[in-house]
């Protein structure tokens, strides 16, 4: 790459935690984040299982301060507080003092919200106002204010590929030098319209999820917002900054097999990762850590096995696992939140493990991590695959 792209802040909240430090502390002593349903109204509740964040929109508004007559979604809510704290977390007390851009990515949008007033519009007009807050645009339009940003301001929505694909195309930025700072990641609350959607397709566990294991029944759907700021070595090396990591490679491809299944041969996960290696520059034997999609559906996790063997070869795999057992599928946020654990697996030189792993899969002979696990890990795999056959690939890199 011809210009470095330094990671210098990153914010989280998920059900393992409100910011960077609690989730590492739940990685690192194996408490996960899945629960009955207690925040939001559903005839699943008690049945159905997610990564829920136990923090209610008035909580949560009080913590940002905001004020208390509003329309700001949950998404946008989530958003706001990984948002402030990946830059407070990267130093920056002036937000506009260089070309800083915005690319958030969402799938539910406004959802919740649409879903709460949408038999009311007609009957409450002065409750029309909240149908502002529906399209995905909004939440972006949201942080940013917040924030107080005036620059640039995008959103990426590619379901589960989507987080990715924003901080992919906030490295593009950098390289081209269009801006010098773009705040990169992704945004999803649940809804009823996702957890009903998803159970319509049955890929939904009665329990709970387990990546890669052989007896898998489905994924647990969460909710989360991760992001991380991204800035061009000369602003690094101008301010003196420190750099948590760097983002060294990256690719997105679509195998166009399936409006929701990946392809039996893996081959947009494959060249997801083909590509991303390419422009990393990076042998395959330097990657030291995968962190997988692992959604723990039948059709993904075989997919993404033999993607990586292809990749890889046979029985020469890195070691990898899949946090999903820990907060759920996160859906548009999924690839921000597995960034920021991408990073601290770097950091900490460990390795997270696989939770609730049991039989190997009987197609390959993949076994994921399923203890934590110390390593000093230089470079780390992330992958992301979305419906519609929308598959990135993401590396880190210590240097």
């Amino acid at each position: 790459m011809s210009r470095k792209i330094a990671i210098t802040g990153m914010g989280i909240i998920s059900s393992i935690g409100n910011n960077v430090e609690e989730n590492f502390i739940s990685l690192k002593t194996g408490k996960h984040g899945i629960s009955d349903i207690q925040m939001f109204e559903t005839r699943h509740a008690g049945t159905i299982k997610t990564g829920e964040i136990k923090r209610s929109n008035e909580d949560l508004v009080q913590k940002l301060q905001l004020p208390e007559d509003n329309n700001v979604t949950r998404t946008s809510l989530l958003g706001m507080a990984a948002a402030r704290e990946a830059v407070e977390s990267a130093g920056i007390s002036d937000i506009n003092e260089y070309r800083t851009g915005l690319i958030s990515s969402t799938s539910v949008a406004g959802m919740d919200i649409t879903e709460k007033y949408f038999y009311s519009y007609e009957d409450f007009p002065e409750k029309q106002k909240y149908i502002d807050a529906h399209d995905a645009g909004n939440s972006s339009l949201a942080i940013a204010d917040y924030l107080g940003l005036k620059g640039m301001v995008s959103t990426i929505s590619t379901a589960c590929s989507s987080a990715a694909n924003a901080i992919m195309m906030g490295a593009k930025l950098i390289k081209n030098g269009v801006l010098d700072r773009v705040i990169v990641g992704g945004t999803d609350s649940l809804s009823k319209f996702t957890l009903n959607g998803f159970n319509t397709l049955m890929i939904l566990t009665d329990s709970y999820n387990t990546p890669f294991d052989n007896d898998r029944k489905g994924l647990n759907l969460g909710e989360a917002a991760a992001f991380i700021v991204l800035e061009s070595d000369e602003v690094v090396k101008k301010e003196n900054k420190k750099v948590l990591a760097y983002l060294s490679g990256y690719g997105n491809a679509n195998d166009a097999h399936h409006q929701t299944a990946s392809s039996e041969n893996g081959q947009g996960a494959f060249l997801a990762m083909q590509q991303a290696l390419k422009i990393s520059g990076l042998a395959k034997e330097d990657i030291g850590y995968i962190n997988v999609h692992g959604t723990a559906t039948p059709n993904n996790d075989l997919s993404e096995g033999i993607a990586m063997i292809r990749i890889f070869g046979e029985g020469q795999v890195p070691e990898f696992s899949s946090t999903k057992a820990f907060t759920g599928h996160t859906l548009a946020a999924a690839a921000g939140i597995e960034a920021v654990f991408s990073i601290l697996a770097m950091q900490h030189s460990t390795i997270f493990p696989n939770l609730n792993f049991k039989t190997k899969m009987e197609e390959f002979d993949l076994t994921p991590v399923t203890e934590l696990k110390e390593k000093n890990i230089n470079h780390v795999l992330s992958n992301s695959f979305g419906f519609g056959g929308n598959c990135s690939t993401l590396i880190f890199s210590k240097s």
